[in-house]
């Protein structure tokens, strides 16, 4: 009831008006059964615009975390995740990316809409990351078509860190659906669910027209963090400007770093690098390290 009271009464028509968002592509998604949307991840601000340009509902995971602050922020926050249909997801134990997958299945399996941001955090940069498999097991477990939607410009209506976003027309993308049922009884394979992944990513880039990364952004954000903290160090040390070159912006070396993903008619793209299964709640943040 809070879902579409705030989608189609407090807040949807509102941020209709105001961002007047352009929608390619909606009728893509299906109007009954189940379907997995997963989408680029560019802002805070993506995990409200892209369920309010789909009319039927879209589920997301969430850490648990954002369910229980206190004080009015926390009420805020938990108000804003149970309105826009989040499911909350306990992190401890280990065991945080299967109980993502396990209750992203509940959904799909009701004949209802999943979505999933791939890359399992918020792009650092704008740029598109490898995506973690948890997508390839959702989509071999129901049997759900995949939906690749991209947002094309949210970083610059709400870049990262920003709180208040700019108005500007919002821009959203949807691709035609992915169908992996050729693969059917293949779910836990490795090798297969990083095809099924590296394939979805590649059709998120040529939606996008993104620069994609093959490494993963969390990977990308550890280094800016660590080279970000001897920065700071020898600031606070010094008074002064810290050492050129240590902008805490890492881009990672390598040409092999910057190559396509898989495409529809590849195989496998990497071998080694999998077993990160890990959708990301609304707010960007992965539900499992």
């Amino acid at each position: 009831m809070l879902y579409g009271l705030l989608k189609y009464v407090v807040l949807g028509p509102w941020l209709r008006l105001i961002f007047r968002p352009q929608v390619e592509g909606r009728e893509n998604v299906p109007d009954t059964g189940p379907a997995i949307l997963a989408s680029n991840h560019l802002s805070f601000s993506d995990s409200i615009f892209m369920p309010l340009m789909v009319k039927r509902k879209v589920t997301f995971v969430a850490k648990a975390e954002y369910f229980t602050g206190t004080g009015l922020k926390g009420w805020l926050v938990r108000m804003f995740f149970i309105g826009t249909g989040t499911i909350p997801v306990d992190r401890s134990g280990g065991r945080a990316a299967q109980a993502a997958l396990d209750t992203q299945l509940k959904v799909l399996r009701a004949g209802k809409l999943a979505g999933i941001y791939p890359e399992g955090t918020r792009s650092p940069d704008g740029r598109l990351y490898r995506g973690k498999t948890g997508v390839a097991r959702l989509a071999l477990e129901s049997g759900a078509p995949v939906i690749p939607v991209v947002m094309l410009n949210a970083d610059e209506i709400q870049p990262p860190g920003k709180l208040i976003p700019k108005i500007k027309r919002v821009r959203i993308r949807f691709g035609k659906p992915l169908d992996f049922s050729r693969y059917a009884g293949m779910a836990g394979d490795r090798f297969v669910e990083r095809a099924i992944t590296d394939e979805i990513m590649y059709k998120l880039m040529e939606l996008s027209g993104r620069e994609y990364v093959d490494v993963y952004a969390q990977k990308v954000k550890n280094q800016q963090l660590a080279a970000a903290v001897p920065a700071t160090a020898a600031t606070a040390r010094t008074d002064s400007v810290a050492p050129a070159g240590r902008t805490g912006t890492v881009t990672p070396a390598g040409r092999a770093d910057t190559a396509a993903p898989a495409g529809p008619t590849d195989t496998v793209a990497a071998t080694g690098r999998v077993g990160d299964a890990t959708p990301a709640g609304p707010a960007g943040e992965s539900v499992a390290a």
